[in-house]
């Protein structure tokens, strides 16, 4: 019951942004050959928001830009890298902000999709910023247990929502 309560009173409180991804660095974990990164590298480009993909095999990086004005779920990506069959240990996501107001435990939405703010530096976010995926799935498990522990201080933390996702900006 306190768990929805919270959850209702951050998504009443919401915000809905004048934001747009337009690129995304993905590290996959789990490819040991060239045919692992070939094998992600086709379910990354068959997201139809994707408009190209970068490889970096010595980080087992790919960079993907996406086309203008399109909407991209952190979640689909995961899917895809997943469908391939590795894990997400990282997803770094470049929003292009209009005056976006960042606080700890603030959120915004964008194509249905909630993003909230964690472990943030309160400010107003302009242009081009790079934000971390902090949920489970888009980091490695050791990480994710750290900021677990972090969950009384990020009530959402915890829950499982495939349309809310917490971010930390770099």
């Amino acid at each position: 019951m306190k768990k929805t309560f919270s959850i209702s009173l951050l998504l009443l409180f919401s915000l809905i942004a004048d934001a747009q991804i337009t690129k995304a660095e993905l590290t996959a974990t789990g490819l040991t050959c060239s045919m692992c990164s070939k094998a992600t590298y086709k379910q990354l480009t068959s997201i139809p928001e994707v408009e190209k993909v970068e490889t970096d095999l010595n980080k087992t990086a790919f960079i993907l830009y996406f086309k203008n004005g399109s909407s991209v779920n952190p979640g689909e990506l995961k899917q895809k890298v997943e469908d391939a069959g590795f894990s997400v240990g990282e997803l770094i996501v470049v929003f292009n902000f209009a005056n976006q107001k960042a606080e700890n435990n603030s959120s915004f939405t964008q194509n249905n999709i909630t993003y909230t703010f964690m472990d943030t530096k309160s400010g107003v976010l302009t242009g081009e910023v790079k934000v971390k995926v902090l949920d489970k799935g888009f980091v490695v498990e050791k990480e994710f247990k750290k900021l677990l522990k972090m969950s009384k201080q990020y009530p959402t933390y915890a829950s499982i929502n495939k349309n809310l996702y917490h971010i930390k900006t770099l």
